[in-house]
């Protein structure tokens, strides 16, 4: 099998903004997909990063995303706001209930912000880590379609259902954590396919509900936790609840699959919520600031257990070690979707991003 080819995130960042204009997004959509596309891809996050473009256009096309929303905040009481997204793209929805979580954790020490009526929106981390970045504590979660089976269970029930951290330190990149509650996501045993990989154990079952590492028999994936799912499927319903009874959106076994079936040009009407916490609403920023640096520091100075291939690191470090890397030697672009931004370019008489 043949190495992805590097391309420079420059020209890919300005193809894909250029495509989803093109396929009929407005700016702010086009620019917060593209934002959010390019996190995940930059850091690594491949599943979740430039390759999903062809299914972003896809679904704008058939109305089932909304590519000209009109976002719409409501304050609720004290600390508390709802965002009705108008069947935005999620990046675009998850940005902004970021955002209003921020801006009202500024003044309440905590925001939170459900999202009504959203799509799929990437990797969840892009989202608490810009809350970090502005020095706040972030957490988001999204319910999706269902993909993962119960502890014990043979047919999807939960989303992926992933949560996302973001917290700040002094002088560091932010610590930073991003899950799934699935054993894997779903993009990535899609991304498995398409390169021709084998699943590792564990993450997902066949249509019997039997273990397989075969990507094309792959039908529902595992709870994370092997032995232990039952944890895994009880976060996925932390998460449920906060994204569906919350907001007053549908439950995962009810939501329009992203896969698998022709768009019927439906809004999928996902929910999603967000939270923002000041530190310096509970303690004095010097405080939370040395007792950060300390704790990312100890995780980082902690004795490797013997036969591992690896230093113990603080969620975020492997995502910042490949942010830098392909800041110098470029970012993979998988062989299907290097022949899908051909067609794309061709039907849209756009500039193909330039190789590394």
């Amino acid at each position: 099998m043949s190495e992805p080819q590097r391309y420079t995130s420059s020209s890919l960042e300005a193809f894909l903004e250029s495509a989803l204009l093109a396929g009929g997004a407005d700016a702010p959509s086009a620019q917060a997909a593209t934002r959010a596309m390019m996190h995940a891809s930059r850091l690594g996050v491949d599943s979740h990063g430039v390759r999903l473009l062809p299914y972003y256009l896809s679904v704008l096309a058939s109305g089932e995303i909304n590519g000209h929303p009109q976002l719409e905040v409501q304050r609720g009481e004290g600390a508390t706001a709802v965002l009705d997204a108008d069947g935005a793209i999620g990046h675009l929805a998850c940005y902004r209930a970021m955002e209003v979580a921020v801006d009202i954790a500024r003044t309440q020490g905590i925001g939170a912000v459900t999202i009504r009526r959203s799509s799929h929106m990437g990797a969840a981390g892009a989202y608490p880590m810009w809350a970090a970045e502005q020095g706040f504590i972030g957490l988001l979660t999204a319910n999706s379609d269902a993909a993962v089976r119960l502890f014990d269970g043979r047919d999807a029930f939960h989303g992926t259902s992933p949560i996302a951290i973001g917290a700040p330190v002094p002088g560091q990149r932010p610590w930073l954590m991003d899950m799934a509650t699935s054993a894997i996501p779903q993009n990535r045993v899609l991304l498995y396919r398409s390169l021709g990989l084998t699943l590792p154990r564990g993450v997902a079952v066949d249509e019997k509900g039997v273990d397989t590492t075969d990507p094309e028999a792959a039908r529902v994936l595992s709870p994370v936790g092997g032995e232990q799912g039952f944890k895994g499927a009880a976060l996925a319903g932390l998460v449920e609840i906060l994204s569906a009874p919350l907001t007053g959106m549908a439950l995962s076994t009810e939501l329009v699959p992203m896969y698998g079936q022709p768009s019927t040009g439906a809004p999928r009407d996902m929910g999603g919520f967000a939270l923002a916490i000041n530190p310096s609403a509970f303690i004095a920023p010097e405080i939370y600031g040395a007792i950060m640096t300390r704790y990312l520091a100890n995780i980082r100075a902690a004795v490797p257990a013997e036969g591992a291939t690896g230093k113990p690191m603080a969620p975020g470090d492997r995502e910042w070690a490949v942010e830098e890397e392909r800041a110098r030697n470029g970012v993979p672009v998988d062989p299907v979707s290097e022949e899908a931004f051909v067609e794309l370019g061709s039907k849209y008489g756009l500039t193909l991003p330039q190789k590394a």
